[in-house]
């Protein structure tokens, strides 16, 4: 019998806390982490995404999870050379903390967990974050494509999943000047913006998709840069 199974969850979930804590210190002793911060003369130029919201079960719930997320995060300023944490600004998305059930993507089988959804929010947040050519510290796939051409609202390849603990969102400001990340939830639709005192290029972001039969690879460019590349297994039932 595997013994990491006779772990419990809780206690699998702390030590991943503890390690990344334990690799996060030198970021922490540096002051490097964004905070909250009065927000005042830093808009004036924006780069925006905006995606729909799918209907579905726990549809209610996804949006208010987006919602409280969404209130931390609009209170962060990044300035230059920090770094966004969606971890560290959204916190440990519990119902203790106000979180509620929704829809994830767990060992590659759509379940429902508490805090669900919010990995539209970090992947609106990493999508936009490529438009603006921010250094992409830390990111993460979903394992598995669960949409047709059809149901797809963000291109493949945009996603950016985060589990509380282990997998984060993370960008570096490497721009000379403070930006902020601010969302929108407007009926069906969430938006992203990024905004900043100076303004930025957007730059063309394409995702070149390859089938390699039971998986697919995206590789993503920033006008002629490749910066990522994503594998996806595809979903079973199809």
């Amino acid at each position: 019998m595997n013994a990491k199974r006779l772990i419990p969850t809780v206690v699998k979930l702390k030590f991943k806390i503890l390690k990344r804590y334990i690799t996060d210190l030198e970021f922490i002793s540096k002051n490097r982490f964004a905070k909250k911060r009065p927000l005042e003369n830093i808009s004036g130029f924006s780069i925006t995404n905006e995606q729909e919201i799918k209907k579905g079960t726990f549809l209610e719930n996804k949006i208010h999870n987006l919602q409280l997320a969404s209130k931390a995060i609009n209170e962060i300023c990044v300035l230059p050379n920090e770094l966004f944490s969606f971890w560290k600004i959204v916190g440990n998305p519990s119902e203790r903390n106000g979180f509620k059930k929704g829809r994830n993507i767990v060992n590659q089988k759509i379940s429902e967990e508490v805090g669900g959804g919010l990995c539209q929010l970090s992947g609106i947040i990493y999508h936009t974050a490529l438009k603006a050519n921010l250094k992409i510290l830390e990111r993460h796939n979903h394992s598995v494509d669960i949409y047709s051409e059809e149901e797809r609202f963000t291109p493949l390849g945009a996603d950016a999943t985060v589990v509380y603990g282990y997998k984060d969102l993370r960008i570096v400001n490497n721009n000379h000047f403070p930006i902020q990340f601010k969302i929108e939830i407007e009926g069906s639709r969430i938006i992203c913006a990024l905004n900043s005192p100076h303004e930025i290029e957007e730059h063309k972001i394409t995702f070149n998709i390859v089938d390699k039969g039971k998986k697919i690879e995206v590789i993503t460019f920033i006008d002629t840069k490749k910066v990522a590349i994503s594998f996806y297994n595809k979903l079973r039932s199809r």
